[in-house]
């Protein structure tokens, strides 16, 4: 697990399309051993999928052999549970769209993996879902990247471009900051958060990183979910009750054309009790908008700082 680290600009990406032989270089040569089966993300990859297929039909066509049971349980890794595998790829969204490219390079036939930048367009739960299908992968790894999280988690050797210079590090990304650490400055914009007491968090390992991220995710999942489906439970009283606002409103014009006094006082009385009980709703999503949107952020700032350093 190779990681390519370094300000931007610098030829990290060069180097991984020298890598692939999508450019050739001004001097020396690129060998590639026989047996290499080589496999490549980019942003630009994901402009080759297929808009008009659906998700399992491009993990499907990534190899011959590959069954409709292992593509589902690709897919699945890659976030596209049940029906979401059924989407056509031309209304994903680009971190969908990303996930999708990773799942098809996983039953690719590739003992090597060039990914750049794989976790741009990804949110948080895509990142875990791109770590466990780096886990996966029996093969080699050579990442481009600027996210702490994912070179703590994944790499193992280093190539390090710095101060003017590209170098190869043997050892892990916390080695490499501890041993030498950064010449350049400004070479990565992260940093380790701080905790309660001001002290920066101690860098952990790979494990440690996925059990306190799925405890959160999990947390969130609960309060986050519970109160969305409360504001969904809301948002589908109050379109019932506005249904019936608007067909006993139109009745109610018909029983004054008919000058039907029963009918007329029993409409208005369900009409005004409609629109106050939807007022009383309104009120309540509010307030339930509200704190869902305050435990959002919270639980976003949790995660996000395991994003940025640890």
């Amino acid at each position: 697990r190779i990681a390519v680290i370094g300000k931007n600009g610098k030829g990290k990406t060069t180097l991984l399309n020298l890598l692939a032989r999508e450019l050739s270089p001004t001097s020396g040569d690129v060998t590639h051993h026989a047996n290499l089966r080589l496999a490549t993300f980019g942003q630009t990859n994901i402009n080759r999928l297929d808009p008009g297929k659906t998700a399992l039909e491009e993990i499907m066509a990534a190899h011959p052999d590959t069954t409709r049971a292992s593509a589902r349980s690709i897919a699945g890794l890659m976030m596209f549970e049940g029906d979401h595998a059924l989407k056509k790829v031309n209304v994903l969204s680009g971190g969908e769209r990303s996930r999708l490219l990773l799942g098809k390079l996983l039953v690719s036939p590739a003992n090597l993996l060039l990914l750049d930048e794989p976790s741009n367009h990804l949110d948080m739960e895509s990142v875990d879902a791109l770590l466990e299908a780096v886990d996966a992968f029996d093969g080699a790894v050579i990442i481009v990247t600027h996210s702490e999280m994912i070179l703590h988690a994944v790499a193992t050797r280093l190539v390090v471009f710095d101060n003017g210079a590209v170098s190869v590090f043997e050892g892990t990304y916390r080695d490499f900051l501890e041993r030498v650490g950064w010449r350049d400055e400004h070479a990565t914009e992260s940093r380790a958060p701080e905790n309660a007491t001001g002290s920066q968090v101690k860098y952990r390992n790979k494990k440690d990183i996925r059990r306190m991220r799925a405890e959160i995710i999990t947390d969130r999942s609960k309060i986050v979910g519970t109160l969305q489906q409360k504001i969904t439970t809301l948002e589908e009283m109050i379109t019932r009750l506005e249904e019936e606002v608007q067909r006993d409103t139109a009745a109610l014009v018909d029983a004054s054309a008919r000058g039907e006094s029963d009918s007329i006082r029993e409409l208005s009385k369900s009409i005004h009790d409609a629109k106050q009980r939807i007022d009383e709703l309104f009120t309540e999503l509010e307030a339930l908008s509200e704190e869902h949107d305050t435990a959002s952020k919270e639980f976003d700032e949790k995660l996000n700082e395991f994003q940025e350093g640890v």
